[in-house]
């Protein structure tokens, strides 16, 4: 069963399910491509953003954007 990347409330390893949506395009160029794994490091006091590891790199996305990312 997946969720969106916006739902996720506890830090944790994830795998990424599917992109979808308007800045999907973005977000693959970033490398957040299906099957590829995301840590989430840390989030703001209210939620967004949020801090996630992916590829050895360190990135923050908006609410919008991890809206469009579905993970298991």
């Amino acid at each position: 069963m997946s969720i969106l990347l916006s739902e996720q409330k506890q830090n944790g390893k994830k795998t990424i399910a599917d992109v979808t949506g308007p800045k999907a395009a973005r977000l693959l160029e970033m490398g957040l491509l299906p099957g590829t794994t995301v840590e989430v490091i840390r989030s703001a006091p209210l939620g967004f953003p949020i801090e996630i590891k992916v590829r050895g790199y360190l990135l923050t996305l908006r609410k919008e954007e991890a809206e469009c990312i579905e993970i298991e």
